[in-house]
């Protein structure tokens, strides 16, 4: 049985970087061909993707959060992470890693249904207020 579990601060400061950690049980997160991804959800709207790290170490961003968000790993404690810099109070939402399965020669380069993933962590609220 595969597990994620979001982790990090629940509360960030305006203009701050948020932080937060997913830590995978039963399964390796460089097994080929898991994509370990964010997805959020802010009050009251639906979920927005923000992006996937691949079982290879190379990571993509919805280009809605590009130029603000890095995804990166520590294969060796099989977790991923995800850092949202200069966050506004519009970044408080519900945080959730998932694993989703890609296989050889597919592109994945946007959203997809939330039936399309394999699993989910329980998710994370973070808020961000001063």
């Amino acid at each position: 049985q595969v597990q994620l579990q979001e982790s990090g601060p629940g509360l960030v400061k305006p203009s701050q970087t948020l932080s937060l950690t997913c830590t995978v049980a039963g399964d390796s997160i460089t097994t080929p061909y898991y994509y370990w991804s964010w997805i959020r959800q802010p009050p009251g709207k639906g979920m927005e993707w923000i992006g996937y790290i691949a079982f290879s170490g190379v990571p993509y961003y919805s280009p809605s959060f590009r130029s603000r968000t890095s995804i990166s790993r520590d294969a060796s404690k099989n977790q991923f992470t995800l850092q949202l810099s200069s966050v506004t109070p519009e970044d408080t939402a519900v945080y959730y890693c998932t694993r989703r399965t890609v296989h050889a020669g597919t592109q994945w380069d946007g959203p997809v249904s939330r039936n399309d993933y394999d699993y989910w962590g329980q998710g994370t609220q973070v808020d961000v207020s001063s």
